[in-house]
């Protein structure tokens, strides 16, 4: 639950480098938290619930996937690539699943090397 608070914190952060345990674990709880909210909503015919949830997250899912893309030392336009239907999202898919750079890059130093707060 960490890696998720982590991102909440870094809101609307976009500078910077995120690792794959980070940018997962976010996505992981986002989805958990998503389908829990969508039953609620559905079990309290109450739909909006699930789309404040998804307006709210926005900014820290766009952050943290920025931020994931220069770890692997690509530039965060990239994260556009995913308004191409299915073909799209399966290159964000690779790019996030890909290990980042072992070195500093131009985004910044390695964060599996930075020390822990």
């Amino acid at each position: 639950m960490n890696w998720y608070i982590d991102v909440i914190k870094k809101y609307a952060v976009f500078s910077g480098r995120a690792r794959r345990k980070e940018f997962w674990m976010f996505e992981l709880f986002n989805i958990i938290i998503a389908i829990v909210l969508a039953v609620i909503g559905v079990a309290l015919d109450f739909s909006l619930l699930s789309t404040l949830y998804s307006l709210a997250i926005f900014l820290p899912s766009l952050g943290v996937t920025i931020r994931r893309l220069h770890d692997t030392n690509r530039s965060g336009w990239w994260v556009l690539i995913g308004l191409i239907p299915l073909v799209g999202a399966i290159i964000l898919i690779v790019f996030a699943a890909t290990e980042g750079d072992q070195h500093e890059n131009e985004h910044g130093p390695n964060p599996k090397l930075a020390p822990a707060y």
